[in-house]
């Protein structure tokens, strides 16, 4: 990821005609640095009563509005047995509410709406792009389950959505090739009882012990509106979108400040590595370091340093591992931010006969190079910066990007505004930082785990892995 943002011109230098004598030698040219111009998006934010925040960032390009709430709450928050029901909840909040009855999608597809919801280690969202004139319904619809689920969730509905999750576990994860290697990764990588050491999906004991009242506890503790922020983007007119706002959400009475999981900084103590066997076509294998986490120093380098490693066919774990030593036929290496800490990951898969052994002692061997005799170079690290460019700005070609955007930048920073200071991380960054973070963190203890066909699992005398 890159910062080559700015926009900037040199302005002409205009000058007198030349005299045909000069009378004095002319005086050096003072070369002045331009000024680096951070884009920013226009916004205002102010909480209600209750407590809910409230971003607006009108754009008036096209005529379409984007309502986007963050609840403050993802799998990291949810206790030991008591996992998934983040999850379970991104379900559950389209079954309709007390004025709303019946399936929630309805009324908003019937006026072309998209609208889905999303959950991660860190929070839950739900969304809707709505033509512009039904930025009423998207409104009523949002505030009436944040205020109203309660009262018509009961067992029936709940029995049917934890089905529907335990399938969708099912599908994801269990039954695709390597559809649990993140899952035990995490496992691995995380210590025990770290938030981030269970999945989003959660566990089927844990789905299927939970009853009514304890799943309406945790929604009653986490979804409430001073635990939430509400971003509108695109083509609206401020103070009637407030009135609205203030219509819908503030009648909504403030919960109990609910406190969210921390950990300490953790680090992987000692090399780790697992051997699966399973009904696989290839042998894969993942590589996972401790690294900082969201916006904490090291995450922009880890992320320039990434694009060193994999970013293109010119990087060099591909150009080593792909092009020159054909042990991989695919590579790839990033930084996996989170709000507690990240991993950095590489993965890939083993090219013909090759050993996910034999793939790893290259990808140790480029390490060691590029963090040795060779390290990122100015120009690789000014193509990375390129790579992060044309990423960042392709996710604000849209108002749902733009309204995401800010609402990510508000709960991991606190201020909505902090695109130029997010930017700034990747413009000031050189390559002495990138390489100081990449020693510092892929020269550590790692988990490796590597996947592999069943026949490949064979006895110590047959020699296979």
């Amino acid at each position: 990821m890159s910062r080559t943002l700015c926009l900037m011109a040199l302005t002409a230098l205009i000058g007198c005609p030349k005299p045909t004598v000069p009378t004095e030698p002319a005086a050096p040219l003072e070369v002045v640095e331009p000024e680096m111009t951070l884009p920013e998006i226009p916004f205002e934010q102010y909480t209600l009563d209750n407590g809910l925040t409230v971003i607006l960032a009108p754009d008036h390009s096209t005529p379409i509005v984007y309502t986007n709430v963050w609840y403050h709450v993802g799998s990291r928050d949810e206790e030991p047995g008591l996992t998934g029901f983040a999850h379970l909840f991104e379900h559950l909040m389209f079954q309709g509410s007390a004025n709303a009855p019946g399936e929630y999608f309805t009324p908003l597809q019937e006026v072309g709406a998209t609208i889905n919801g999303t959950t991660s280690f860190d929070r839950t969202n739900y969304y809707e792009e709505v033509p512009a004139q039904h930025l009423p319904l998207a409104l009523f619809m949002e505030s009436d389950r944040m205020g109203h689920l309660l009262e018509v969730l009961d067992q029936d509905k709940l029995d049917n959505q934890r089905e529907v999750v335990r399938n969708e576990r099912r599908q994801r994860y269990e039954n695709p090739p390597y559809g649990e290697a993140y899952k035990k990764l995490y496992e691995m990588a995380f210590p025990e009882g770290h938030p981030y050491a269970h999945m989003p999906i959660g566990s089927h004991a844990d789905l299927e012990a939970a009853n009514l009242d304890t799943v309406k506890d945790f929604f009653r503790k986490w979804y409430v509106p001073n635990n939430a922020s509400l971003v509108i983007a695109g083509d609206f007119d401020t103070e009637t979108a407030k009135a609205l706002v203030d219509q819908y959400f503030g009648p909504i009475p403030r919960g109990e400040a609910p406190v969210r999981r921390t950990a300490e900084p953790f680090t992987i103590a000692e090399n780790m590595e697992v051997r699966q066997y399973d009904d696989v076509p290839e042998r894969k294998v993942w590589l996972a370091y401790s690294t900082p986490g969201f916006y904490q120093d090291g995450d922009a380098e880890l992320d320039l340093l990434s694009s060193v490693l994999s970013g293109g066919k010119d990087s060099r774990l591909y150009t080593a591992l792909v092009k020159e030593q054909q042990v991989a036929k695919d590579i790839a290496a990033y930084q996996s931010s989170l709000g507690l800490g990240s991993l950095f990951v590489i993965q890939g898969t083993a090219a013909g006969d090759h050993t996910t052994d034999e793939l790893v002692a290259a990808v140790d061997a480029v390490l060691a190079d590029v963090m040795g005799e060779n390290p990122p170079t100015v120009d690789e690290l000014d193509g990375a910066r390129a790579n992060f460019e044309a990423g960042f700005y392709s996710g604000l070609q849209t108002i749902s990007g733009k309204g995401d955007t800010i609402n990510r930048y508000f709960m991991y920073s606190g201020d909505p505004g902090y695109m130029g200071a997010d930017l700034t991380r990747y413009f000031e960054a050189d390559a002495a930082d990138v390489l100081a973070s990449g020693q510092q963190f892929l020269m550590a203890p790692r988990v490796a785990l590597h996947i592999m066909p069943t026949a490949d699992n064979v006895d110590e005398e047959g020699g296979a892995q």
